[in-house]
C-alpha cells in the first residue's frame, strides 16, 4: 500500500543517514515473523498464507547485523511484519529483549514498530502491544460495512467487532496507537465517513494507505478525488485532535515545515532491510510477498551471512526525466521506489495513479489552505508567501 506519509521526501533514501565512520545514524530492520495469517483479507498483497515462522537464529543474526550498522548514539528502528506478526508474539517478545540488550551494549537507541490486524489479544500478544516503546498500528478500514467488506476471517466473518474491541481495550489501558486504513476503488468515496467514524471511536491518528495492487478506473479516480475533498473538510474541523498522514504531510510542505521526523524509511536497502522467514533479504517488507527465492527485488546473500548491512547499495531514485516539467516535482511524494516498482516495474518511475494522488492532495489542500486550514499548523505563517505558493501549484 502507498501511505504517502512523511519520509523527508528525497532525503529519506538512506544517503544522509551515514555517520562519519560509515555507519548509519538510523537503521531500519523489519522482521517478517511468519507468512501465516488468521485473516483472509481480499486485498492482501503479501502472498500465500502458509506457516513458516522465522527462527530465533535468523532473527538474532539480523538484529546483530543491524545493530552493527548503526553508529554509537544512533537508533535501530526494529519493526515486525507478516502475515500476522502477532501469531509469533512470544518469539517477538524474545527478539525485542535481545535487541534491547545488543543496543545497550552498542550504545544504540532501539525503537519498535508493529502493524497488526487487531484480532489477537492473548497474553503474549498483549504484552508486545503494550510495550511502552512500541509504535503500534492497528489495521482498520473504518465503519464495519467498509472494514468487513474485505477484512474477514477464513470462514467469511467480518473482523470489525474484534478489532473495535481491541482498540477499546488499548484506549482503556492507556496505550497510544494509530490505525491504518486501506483506500480502494470501492471504498474511496466513503473515505470521509470512515475517517469520521474512526475519530468518533477515539482514534487520534490514521495512516491512509492506497491500494497499489488493484486497477483504478476513471470513475474510481473521481471517487478518490471526491473522497479526499470531503475528508479534508472533515479533518480541517478536527485537525487538533485527529491526524491523517496524507493531510498532515501535505500541510507541512505547504506551510514550509520541512523538518519532519527523520526515519530510515525509503532507504531501500541502504539503511533499511526486510528479512523474510527464510533469511532472504529485501529492500522493503512490502516486496517480500511469498518469498519465492527468485524475486528480482531480492537482495544478495542472506541474514546469516556477514557482520553488518553496510555494503548494500540502494537502487536509483526517481528519474528526473519521468517528472520533468511537473509543477510539483520538488514537493511530491512519488519518490518511494517500492511503490513505483509495484505500479510500473521500475523503481525510478511513478505511474499515473501515484501522480494523480499527489496532485489531488495538493489541489484540495491548497483550496482548504486558502480557506483557513492554516489554523491546523503551529508553524509561523511568515515562512511562506501564500500567494506565491498558490501560483506554484495551481497548475499541477
Amino acid at each position: 500500500m502507498y501511505s504517502n506519509g512523511p519520509m523527508n521526501g528525497e532525503e529519506g533514501m538512506g544517503r544522509s543517514w551515514r555517520g562519519r565512520k560509515g555507519r548509519y545514524e538510523r537503521f531500519g530492520l523489519t522482521l517478517v515473523a511468519n507468512h501465516a495469517c488468521n485473516l483472509r483479507c481480499s486485498y492482501c498483497y503479501t502472498g500465500a498464507k502458509f506457516n513458516r515462522p522465522m527462527s530465533d537464529e535468523i532473527a538474532d543474526r539480523a538484529i546483530e547485523r543491524a545493530v552493527n550498522s548503526v553508529r554509537s548514539g544512533g537508533e535501530l528502528e526494529l519493526g515486525f511484519f507478516g502475515g500476522e506478526p502477532m501469531l509469533e508474539a512470544e518469539r517477538i517478545g524474545r527478539w525485542i529483549g535481545r535487541a534491547r540488550e545488543r543496543c545497550r551494549i552498542a550504545q544504540v537507541g532501539p525503537s519498535l514498530g508493529l502493524t497488526t490486524n487487531g484480532t489477537l489479544r492473548g497474553e503474549s500478544a498483549w504484552k508486545v502491544m503494550m510495550d511502552p516503546d512500541m509504535d503500534l498500528a492497528i489495521s482498520c478500514d473504518g465503519r464495519p460495512r467498509s472494514h468487513d467488506r474485505h477484512r474477514v476471517f477464513p470462514d467469511g466473518r467480518g473482523s470489525s467487532a474484534t478489532v473495535l474491541e481491541t482498540m477499546s481495550r488499548l484506549r482503556i489501558a492507556g496505550k497510544a496507537f494509530r490505525t491504518v486504513l486501506v483506500v480502494r476503488p470501492d471504498t474511496a468515496r466513503d473515505l470521509a465517513d470512515n475517517l469520521a467514524w474512526l475519530c468518533e471511536s477515539g482514534v487520534e491518528m490514521t495512516d491512509l494507505s492506497l491500494d497499489l495492487w488493484t486497477a483504478w478506473g476513471a470513475g474510481d479516480l473521481r471517487d478518490l478525488q471526491e473522497g479526499i475533498r470531503d475528508s479534508i473538510r472533515f479533518w480541517r474541523s478536527r485537525c487538533h485532535e485527529f491526524g491523517v498522514n496524507w493531510f498532515n504531510e501535505k500541510l507541512g510542505r505547504l506551510v514550509g515545515a520541512r523538518e519532519f521526523k527523520t526515519t530510515s524509511r525509503c532507504g531501500f536497502g541502504a539503511g533499511e532491510i526486510a528479512v523474510a522467514p527464510s533469511g532472504r533479504l529485501y529492500p522493503c517488507e512490502r516486496l517480500v510477498g511469498g518469498d519465492p527465492g527468485n524475486s528480482p527485488m531480492q537482495l544478495p546473500r542472506s541474514a546469516l551471512e556477514g557482520v553488518d548491512f553496510l555494503s548494500i547499495q540502494p537502487a536509483s531514485g526517481r528519474a528526473g526525466a519521468a517528472c520533468s516539467g511537473c509543477a510539483i516535482e520538488s514537493e511530491c511524494s512519488t519518490t518511494c521506489r517500492c511503490s513505483n516498482y509495484v505500479r510500473t516495474g521500475d523503481v525510478s518511475r511513478p505511474d499515473g495513479l501515484l501522480c494523480f494522488l499527489d496532485k489531488t492532495l495538493f489541489r484540495e489542500m491548497l483550496a482548504a489552505f486558502a480557506d483557513g486550514v492554516s489554523r491546523c499548523s503551529e508553524q509561523p505563517q511568515t515562512s511562506i508567501d501564500r500567494e506565491e505558493r498558490h501560483q506554484q501549484f495551481q497548475h499541477a
